[in-house]
């Protein structure tokens, strides 16, 4: 028995390997994943048949085409048996995201919806729906999806909402409330955006995610991993104290960077009702909007400054509606870092805008689960 369980544990570290590389550096032949991996040639043969009738990998044409003899033939990733669902409650809209395995995008769904003081259970209710519809249209497909991931915006801690002061939950257990047929768990949206922008985006391998919505969260990543702080809680940006004398914040403080910068804050100064109608508003050149532009990417230089000081970034990537923002944001907020950090560190650290500024936390959910089945096909082989 002893010798049974260790052997089913290296095939499964075995198959995480090569479906590991497979993943990470695209088509590869048999003959190259023996190398990569240090596994011998049958070895790998067979474990790659075993991934190719699980639906996990398939096989593409020879590697060279035109190679005299018998070419290698390369296996990529396959997107036709296995995916995951990406779910995400934010203030102000629900969004679902089919994503398989491969990495491509199925369906999406979003639906307006102002989430604040509605019951957990109502909003929860109506994005289950989505979801159910969602599964269905994977089922026809034939996907079979491994798990979904929640994405809220406010901290998160052992399954729980801890506190979500723009929508108005606190202690909430919102995966367990779907009550989809898969597996859900739960995560803060802003960390899930930096995931999202780190496997799908631009983001690199070291980078603050600041994602702009109603409030302000950060996702830090750091060597390729995401860093979640001592209780899982790091990256509350928006209520990083701007003025301590400011306006009062939802989250009982006062002076939080999300007073200042947060979308509510900032469409309040434009005097529009909408983003899409502040961002008309400042490519026309209104003066109201031009203002609020410019002042909330000042708060934001703030705020990012002292980051800056304590992280030492060199990349910050501006997401949510901070990424449609970004022309008019950025000035002001890299004048701040200059002004604040050019002379103690000789450079400042570069801003970008996301490259997925509404889908980065669906994705980064939906990739959780897809990163999972590629860390351990073995369990999904065996159902499959």
């Amino acid at each position: 028995m002893t010798q049974a369980v260790r052997h089913d544990s290296m095939r499964a570290r075995n198959l995480e390997l090569v479906l590991g590389e497979v993943g990470r550096r695209g088509p590869l032949t048999r003959a190259a994943l023996a190398e990569l991996t240090g596994l011998t040639k049958s070895t790998v043969s067979k474990l790659v048949g075993d991934l190719v009738d699980a639906g996990l990998l398939a096989e593409t044409g020879p590697a060279r085409a035109g190679e005299r003899g018998r070419p290698g033939v390369e296996v990529v990733l396959s997107g036709a048996r296995v995916a995951s669902l990406g779910l995400e409650v934010n203030v102000d809209y629900l969004a679902v995201c089919l994503l398989d395995l491969a990495g491509v995008v199925r369906r999406t769904r979003r639906r307006e919806r102002d989430n604040r003081g509605s019951r957990p259970s109502t909003v929860v209710r109506e994005l289950a729906g989505l979801a159910t519809g969602v599964l269905d249209e994977a089922s026809a497909l034939g996907l079979t999806v491994a798990g979904a991931v929640l994405a809220v915006s406010g901290p998160v801690g052992d399954g729980v909402v801890l506190s979500a002061p723009n929508l108005g939950w606190q202690g909430v257990r919102a995966a367990a409330m779907l009550r989809l047929p898969v597996p859900v768990d739960l995560d803060n949206e802003a960390n899930l955006g930096a995931l999202g922008e780190l496997w799908f985006g631009a983001g690199g391998d070291d980078f603050l995610y600041v994602s702009g919505e109603v409030g302000i969260g950060a996702g830090l990543v750091v060597g390729g991993s995401l860093f979640r702080g001592a209780h899982g809680l790091a990256g509350e940006l928006g209520h990083v104290v701007v003025s301590p004398s400011g306006p009062a914040c939802r989250c009982g403080s006062a002076g939080c960077l999300e007073v200042y910068a947060g979308q509510e804050a900032l469409l309040r100064a434009a005097g529009v009702p909408s983003v899409p109608d502040l961002v008309a508003a400042l490519e026309s050149g209104t003066a109201a909007a031009v203002g609020a532009g410019a002042a909330a990417g000042e708060a934001l230089g703030h705020a990012l400054a002292s980051a800056v000081n304590l992280l030492d970034l060199d990349r910050i990537v501006l997401g949510g509606a901070f990424a449609r923002l970004f022309p008019w944001l950025a000035p002001a907020a890299d004048s701040v870092l200059t002004a604040r950090l050019g002379r103690l560190r000789g450079s400042v650290p570069t801003l970008v805008p996301s490259t997925l500024p509404g889908d980065a936390a669906t994705l980064g959910a939906a990739g959780r689960t897809i990163h999972r089945v590629l860390a351990d096909p073995s369990p999904f082989l065996a159902r499959t």
